[in-house]
């Protein structure tokens, strides 16, 4: 049972980042709401499991960016009961994403009366997320991003910096090269924002 669940979820990291990383921006929307319902089926088949539960809800977070505006509050909000419904299950499954995913939530939906957002509850989130992974690329990536967000170059530069000197997880070259590109694009913005 353990294999077919890890097996089901490379997949969904595998094509979550050839969508994200290597597809035109024109098509992403689409193939992020294909995806959304394959990682769906894939929660659905093995309840009780943190891990799937986060991948659907990177892949509803990842559409709902892609459709932008008030389009995507809806996914988002789905995706935020994922990673809470995750997090009850195991908080540290898949080095504590969901922590991190929610996090991002949290900085990037606008505030009350439109959304949930909540500053405050981000930076404590992502810090979790760094406190279960420490050297890993996503952790220190989103919280250099949230640093740099919150008008704190000289701290966002510190974790960017990280990111890209994280080591490299197996089977993530896509995502792990990707994100670095990213590191390096917002580490440009922390000397502009001195």
């Amino acid at each position: 049972m353990a294999d077919a669940v890890d097996d089901a979820v490379t997949e969904l990291q595998h094509n979550w980042e050839v969508i994200r990383y290597q597809t035109p921006e024109a098509e992403r929307e689409k193939r992020f709401e294909a995806l959304a319902a394959k990682a769906h089926k894939v929660s659905e088949s093995y309840p009780g499991r943190a891990e799937p539960l986060v991948w659907e809800g990177i892949v509803l977070s990842s559409w709902a960016g892609e459709k932008g505006g008030l389009g995507g509050l809806s996914l988002v909000k789905q995706a935020k009961a994922l990673y809470e419904s995750s997090i009850a299950i195991d908080g540290n499954a898949l080095e504590g994403s969901a922590y991190n995913s929610l996090g991002v939530l949290y900085y990037k939906v606008p505030g009350w009366p439109v959304g949930f957002g909540d500053k405050a509850k981000a930076k404590e989130l992502l810090q979790k997320a760094l406190s279960i992974n420490p050297k890993g690329i996503d952790p220190n990536f989103f919280y250099g991003e949230y640093l740099l967000e919150t008008k704190q170059p000289d701290q966002a530069a510190t974790y960017l910096n990280r990111a890209i000197a994280a080591p490299a997880r197996p089977g993530r070259q896509v995502a792990d090269s990707g994100r670095r590109e990213e590191a390096r694009a917002l580490l440009e913005k922390t000397k502009v924002a001195r």
